[in-house]
């Protein structure tokens, strides 16, 4: 995502608890219009900030604002590198080492998709 064309704030957030101050170009934020914020950034890109407003009738907001859409990511490209990097031979070794390994109908299929999901999530 390109980001040079667009305005950039300095935007400053102190969590203390269960509270924050919540500063944007150096103004403070009214912490009755802030329900929740969240921050994110990829690596190369500025940080992004999403102010969540409170649902409040005198909730303002005036200003600039940046609106994404983003379309989820098709999971096919990656499951597809995922599973052509599996040794089938090593898949079969741990999915009959498991100690869930059970003894009916499709079990050893069961195992497999255990065990790629495990580590799919990295255990």
């Amino acid at each position: 995502m390109d980001h040079s064309d667009s305005s950039r704030h300095h935007v400053r957030i102190t969590a203390n608890g269960a509270t924050a101050t919540v500063e944007i170009g150096g103004q403070v934020v009214d912490p009755r219009a802030v329900s929740a914020y969240s921050v994110s950034q990829l690596p190369g890109e500025p940080a992004h900030v999403v102010l969540h407003l409170a649902d409040r009738a005198d909730t303002r907001f005036s200003g600039m604002a940046r609106v994404s859409v983003a379309d989820a990511p098709d999971p096919g490209p990656a499951a597809g590198a995922f599973l052509a990097a599996i040794d089938a031979e090593e898949l079969e070794r741990e999915a009959l080492a498991r100690p869930d390994l059970g003894t009916g109908p499709h079990s050893l299929t069961l195992a497999m998709l255990t065990q790629l999901g495990e580590w799919a999530r990295g255990v």
